[in-house]
């Protein structure tokens, strides 16, 4: 077994991780001496080029090299002698920081925040403190003062959540996982606003977490499975363990054979960190090996339909909104195939780029539909039917005066056929968007018939009806894991219609 890489803590109190974002590009920043302790000279680097160095980069990165020293405690305290005294110093001296804090937030972050000591949020110092209090506790908690200040902070700001009516944050979650992982005590598990009561209010009863992010889903999920595991011998009562089991389920269907997670409403589309924060659930007991299946899956409280056959996966999303958490995408048809995401979620940015996020919440970033260019109103779809090879979804409420319905089947010669009919009161532009995360060629037939070939062996047959509908393609941003990657958007436009109904068959093969 290696040794654990020697850390360095930070001087700094963290800031906000979300600034760690180049503000030319819109990437995520490269993750670099997190544990030096010492920013890197000359500014953190961008995959294209750039060296950033202001204030908000500083802080964001003090919030990574803290996060990434705690992670090395905890490994640190399940090793060798030496290393095992590493981890106790390293201790020693986050808790005389902690404690030189005093008791007031940070007063560096912003108005909105609920507020942590170390760090700008408390759900930031929440996660901190997960891996600190598993580690001091593997330790013999050598450090009970730094360990019961966190988990006092974590009810603190937990109370305050409960009082604004928003127990089923996020937050919440890491705020009952800190204190759990400090102190052992079942409080933080079985309390009224403990994680049983939690995984209830939070999660639907399909299983998915309240605001249908994959992302934010497995956030809460590793919550759980981090403070659970963190009081040996709790019991965990029938409903929750059959929530929690229906949230691992979510994932094991979305997951393609290929290990593609679709990233649905916000979160990022690919970022190693995800990857390791999954592989860190995993290490725990998560089976992700993709799940037997139906031809047709409907998840009725978030509002998503998956079907699967020749070789395709559609996801069409019509459900609710999701909160802060939303994208503006109602009747998004996503495709997918075992190893190739043809038509993704596009994720999203760090929440620091103002410009991006914007845009991939945007319903221009999805394949969805658009009415004179505008965007959607924040709505919830509805489930029309749903048989063995067919789902239909309906949405009156994207635009005033507008309704659509789309129907997605699964054919039985193998192909995967789309239907989008949208109606409208008046003549408006109505647009039906094509949205590739791979390269795309459009070929046009004298009759009009237009033919996709999509990387990766996907072949689209289109064809309109109601109005006259032509194909615009035109350079576009790739998902949001790099918004520089240029990919051929295209916009199917019926102007000045009152109706049309736009028709593609997907095949796949050579």
């Amino acid at each position: 077994m290696s040794p654990v890489a020697p850390a360095v803590l930070p001087g700094e109190r963290g800031g906000w991780w979300h600034h760690y974002v180049c503000p030319a590009h819109g990437v995520e920043l490269e993750h670099v001496g997190l544990l030096t302790g010492e920013f890197p000279e000359g500014g953190v680097p961008c995959a294209h080029g750039c060296r950033v160095d202001t204030a908000d980069v500083r802080g964001a990165w003090t919030v990574l090299a803290h996060q990434a020293c705690a992670r090395a405690i905890l490994a640190a305290a399940g090793g060798s002698a030496d290393e095992r005294a590493g981890a106790v110093a390293l201790l020693r001296e986050y808790s005389h920081r902690y404690a030189a804090l005093g008791t007031t937030g940070h007063n560096g972050a912003a108005g909105w925040m609920l507020r942590g000591r170390l760090f700008h949020q408390a759900l930031t110092e929440a996660i901190w403190a997960v891996p600190i209090g598993l580690a001091a506790r593997l330790l013999g908690d050598p450090v009970p003062e730094l360990t019961e200040g966190l988990a006092d902070a974590a009810r603190v700001a937990r109370d305050s959540l409960v009082a604004d009516g928003r127990f089923r944050s996020n937050y919440t979650a890491w705020l009952d996982a800190a204190g759990a992982a400090c102190t052992g005590k079942p409080e933080w598990l079985d309390g009224p606003h403990g994680i049983f009561a939690h995984v209830l209010a939070s999660t639907h009863a399909d299983g998915w977490e309240w605001e249908a992010s994959t992302y934010y889903h497995s956030f809460v999920l590793r919550a759980y499975r981090h403070a659970i595991a963190a009081v040996p011998g709790v019991k965990v009562p029938a409903t929750v363990r059959a929530r929690i089991d229906a949230m691992a389920d979510v994932l094991r269907m979305l997951v393609t054979p290929g290990g593609l997670l679709p990233s649905l409403h916000d979160g990022p589309y690919r970022r190693a960190e995800w990857d390791r924060e999954l592989a860190e659930m995993i290490d725990t007991g998560l089976e992700m090996t993709p799940a037997a299946h139906r031809p047709v899956t409907v998840y009725r409280d978030a509002g998503y339909a998956i079907l699967r056959g020749g070789g395709v996966r559609a996801i069409v999303d019509y459900g609710p909104h999701g909160g802060s958490h939303g994208h503006l995408d109602t009747l998004s048809l996503y495709l997918y195939g075992d190893d190739v995401a043809w038509q993704p979620d596009p994720g999203q940015v760090p929440y620091g780029h103002a410009y991006w996020r914007r845009y991939y919440a945007s319903t221009a970033a999805h394949p969805t539909f658009s009415v004179d260019g505008l965007e959607q109103a924040e709505c919830a779809g509805e489930l029309v039917s749903a048989g063995a090879d067919e789902v239909t979804v309906a949405c009156g409420t994207a635009y005033d005066g507008v309704s659509a319905v789309r129907r997605v089947v699964l054919a039985a010669d193998g192909t995967l056929r789309d239907e989008l009919s949208v109606s409208a009161e008046r003549p408006r532009r109505i647009a039906a968007h094509l949205r590739p995360d791979v390269p795309l060629t459009v070929r046009t037939d004298p009759d009009g018939t237009v033919h996709t070939h999509w990387e990766g062996h996907l072949h689209g047959t289109h064809t309109a009806s109601g109005a006259a509908a032509r194909f615009a393609a035109r350079p576009g941003p790739g998902p949001a894991d790099d918004p520089q990657r240029t990919r051929t958007h295209v916009d199917w436009v019926a102007e000045d219609a009152t109706s049309v109904t736009f028709r593609s068959t997907y095949r796949v093969g050579q």
